[in-house]
């Protein structure tokens, strides 16, 4: 077996792997990126996360659902071309489209599509992303019209009733999609409200908005069993009073979270420490248990973004070629944003969890009625809320559930890891009529 040696060895297409590839080639470096699907050039942002969803969301009452499946593969095909390009077109790096298993801490198998190789690698790079969730449920393996997020958005026919398993963010974010395309959209969550990190009132609200967009919700039930019926789907589940209930829906979309992808690695011949859920363990530095191996974005857990890949790239860069005092513990406040309409997005700590933590906190909120720009657009669903720490007057946290809060949010971001007080944001001068402007009357 022909044995290939490189600098780097980077296992999975994702925006960690593919830009650090990127740079390492610029520093003179020879590395092979491994893909295992042709499919996945990019990674899962790409072709089956953030960006088919968002497209998927922002045609949503404009094109047909089936309209914007086709635009949203179109704009997908195109991406992962580019992507696939912009490495394969540097003469220093190989993409190789195959399966990789670790042989040792510093081989690796390829294996597929023709290709049969062991390749050695002084550093090596586990990217490779993060999976579904699949529900213990009896009959979810047979069951037909069964989907996970990414098999859901591959269908080009709208389901009339959709029923989905899970309250949190991937669930709400599409609920509200299906919803305002049309589906009679129902969600299974085994809570007793929604999104339990968030405030109650916050999740009142987003329950509320929700509701009014034809979104209904089953709260304490246990789905114990799907089964189908002609081209239907059966649910069996108990209710919050233990009582039995059946429903029929066109198709069901699990929503019961994502786990790390490191099933068939081999990483144990490496001798890659993972924890109980499976994620790789790694330092500050993002070295795992053998310092030439690193891990980036969602295989080693935590907050499942591609923003957060990208920055674990420029940890490792920092750390390989720079001045190692990048690490994740000094990165700051990371926002976030869940593509409900409106936009629920949110940096920092709760009210809930500020007071837990011993802060004395006072805390403002609006609703997003009372904003001009929110009126002008007539997206006016919605509310605003700081938590404040009432000794500093330092923000401890935000949520913008609003039109257009994914931009508001990184200002609110900044200001807090630059240490600006509230006052500081309150008085400062934004255009008008913006829905940013609503911070100064939310701190001011």
């Amino acid at each position: 077996m022909i044995m290939k040696t490189y600098d780097a060895i980077i296992v999975g297409f994702g925006k960690g792997g593919k830009t650090l590839a990127g740079y390492m080639a610029k520093q003179g470096k020879r590395v092979a990126m491994i893909e295992k699907s042709a499919q996945m050039y990019g990674g899962t942002c790409i072709n089956e996360g953030c960006i088919p969803s968002k497209s998927l969301i922002i045609q949503a009452e404009q094109q047909s659902y089936a309209q914007a499946v086709e635009r949203k593969e179109a704009l997908i095909t195109k991406l992962r071309k580019k992507n696939f390009d912009k490495l394969d077109s540097l003469a220093l790096v190989d993409v190789i489209t195959a399966e990789a298993t670790f042989i040792s801490d510093h081989e690796v198998h390829v294996q597929g599509n023709g290709i049969d190789e062991i390749l050695y690698g002084e550093y090596l790079f586990i990217n490779t992303g993060s999976t579904a969730n699949i529900p213990a449920i009896k009959g979810i393996k047979e069951t037909k019209h069964i989907y996970t997020s990414a098999e859901m958005m591959k269908e080009r026919s709208l389901p009339e009733k959709l029923a989905i398993i899970g309250g949190g963010y991937i669930g709400l974010e599409f609920s509200s999609m299906y919803a305002r395309y049309g589906s009679n959209v129902t969600v299974f969550e085994y809570g007793n409200r929604l999104v339990k990190r968030e405030d109650a009132d916050i999740a009142d609200e987003i329950q509320k908005v929700l509701e009014k967009q034809g979104v209904s919700f089953v709260f304490e039930s246990r789905v114990k069993e799907v089964a189908n019926d002609k081209k239907q789907v059966v649910i069996t589940y108990d209710d919050k009073d233990g009582a039995e209930q059946k429903v029929t829906v066109d198709a069901v979309l699990l929503a019961a979270g994502r786990s790390a992808n490191t099933k068939g690695l081999g990483l144990e011949k490496a001798k890659v420490a993972l924890d109980q859920r499976g994620n790789v363990i790694v330092n500050e530095y993002l070295q795992t248990s053998v310092p030439h191996i690193y891990a980036m974005g969602d295989v080693k857990g935590g907050l499942q973004f591609t923003y957060i890949s990208l920055d674990d790239y420029r940890i490792v860069k920092d750390h390989l070629f720079g001045s190692k005092l990048r690490t994740t513990k000094n990165r700051g406040h990371i926002a976030y944003s869940v593509f409900i309409s409106p936009t629920f997005s949110r940096v920092g700590l709760s009210e809930q969890e500020a007071r837990e933590q011993g802060y004395e906190v006072k805390t403002v909120s609006m609703p997003a009625a009372t904003i001009p720009r929110a009126n002008v657009i007539s997206q006016t669903d919605g509310i605003l809320k700081a938590v404040i720490d009432a000794k500093t007057d330092q923000i401890l946290g935000c949520v913008l559930f609003c039109a257009e809060s994914e931009e508001m949010i990184n200002f609110v971001q900044l200001a807090m890891n630059q240490k600006l007080t509230y006052k500081e944001v309150g008085n400062h001068i934004f255009t008008h009529p913006t829905m940013s402007e609503a911070l100064n009357d939310l701190f001011g």
